[in-house]
């Protein structure tokens, strides 16, 4: 059975009909005169924008501060009074 692209309460392909399948789920869409349409082409590159927004989002800090992050925690942890690499901002005592 086909399933057709449901947009503000109608067909994006402009079918009618109280018996068709229709989803807002874009995977599970296959119609293809819906999947043609701008409708479902706008609501797909939305789609694809956001989950790469959010992997980008929940990638780790950047690497560039995670060595600068380790230095200090390297140097606090050992004893008495040592001294940033330079690099660091006037390379203070920690």
């Amino acid at each position: 059975m086909v399933t057709h692209f449901k947009v503000a309460g109608h067909l994006a392909c402009g079918h009618k009909g109280s018996k068709l399948t229709s989803t807002t789920e874009l995977n599970r869409v296959k119609c293809r005169s819906c999947r043609n349409t701008d409708a479902y082409k706008d609501a797909r590159k939305d789609q694809r924008n956001a989950a790469r927004r959010a992997a980008r989002k929940a990638k780790a800090t950047h690497t560039a501060n995670d060595w600068r992050a380790a230095w200090v925690e390297r140097l606090t942890a050992m004893a008495g009074l040592q001294r940033l690499p330079r690099g660091f901002s006037g390379q203070p005592f920690v």
